[in-house]
């Protein structure tokens, strides 16, 4: 199973961003994001197990990888089983 997640920054949120690597801090804005996709994602691989009537999924993995400049994916992947 697999379910993926691709988000672009937004201007509002690189213009705090900015502020915030001046001064120094968490990106909030950026972390905010990161969570939001992966629980795109989470829900796309979900669904597609539940699709194939299963019950679980286990092994479950993420992964990030930028797509091009200002653009994020989140990949999730993990084993649907069905239990007797």
């Amino acid at each position: 199973m697999k379910g993926n997640s691709v988000q672009s920054r937004n201007i509002g949120r690189d213009m705090i961003a900015g502020l915030r690597n001046i001064v120094g801090g968490e990106m909030k804005e950026y972390a905010e994001m990161l969570v939001r996709s992966r629980e795109i994602a989470t829900e796309a691989m979900v669904e597609e197990a539940k699709q194939l009537g299963a019950d679980a999924v286990v092994g479950v993995r993420y992964a990030t990888s930028s797509v091009m400049d200002g653009t994020s994916e989140v990949l999730v992947y993990g084993t649907a089983v069905k239990f007797k």
